[in-house]
């Protein structure tokens, strides 16, 4: 069987880039590399008039060209205070209230306190609770976890606010 003969491949070449698109200045690419490379940084990102850029140090990582976001309007920067003196002597801690008893929150959310706007909150203080019954709810990317009581007693204080976000072992409620 005779084979056809093919057309010998050329270089691909390379098109110009078109008229509104910015002159990359290859020595502030070189100083970006090097800054990432030389520092701690994982990412950096400047941006030079039209021109910004992002750099990663990660495998699959590309530093990227993109179009410039929309103008913001940015209100006039205001003066910051100076720092106070660091003094020799530490300055005393404040109190952090201790709940012995306290529901804590297992997870980073928002905690509602009742199943919707309209409805009356699962409880309140002075609420008799048993183990299992639900206490509140907590939000996390768009998924509403149930948060029950892990003893009988009675609510005698709550320490979140509807609607209000919370963080990983944060003291919810105090079940006595």
């Amino acid at each position: 069987m005779a084979r056809k003969a093919q057309p010998p491949r050329t270089a691909p070449t390379r098109r110009p880039a078109p008229a509104s698109a910015p002159a990359i200045d290859a020595d502030l690419l070189r100083t970006i590399a090097e800054l990432v490379a030389d520092s701690d940084l994982t990412e950096f990102e400047v941006e030079k008039g039209d021109l910004r850029i992002r750099a990663a140090r990660t495998p699959a990582a590309v530093a990227s060209v993109v179009a410039p976001p929309p103008p913001i309007h940015h209100a006039p920067a205001v003066p910051l205070p100076p720092k106070p003196a660091i003094s020799a002597a530490p300055a005393p801690a404040e109190p952090v209230a201790e709940f012995v008893d306290a529901v804590k929150s297992p997870m980073v959310g928002t905690a509602y306190l009742r199943p919707n706007p309209d409805s009356k909150p699962f409880v309140e203080i002075g609420s008799r609770v048993s183990t299992g019954d639900k206490l509140l709810l907590i939000e996390a990317m768009k998924t509403f976890n149930d948060i029950v009581a892990t003893k009988s007693g009675v609510v005698t204080a709550i320490l979140v606010e509807d609607g209000q976000p919370v963080e990983y072992g944060e003291p919810l409620l105090v079940i006595e």
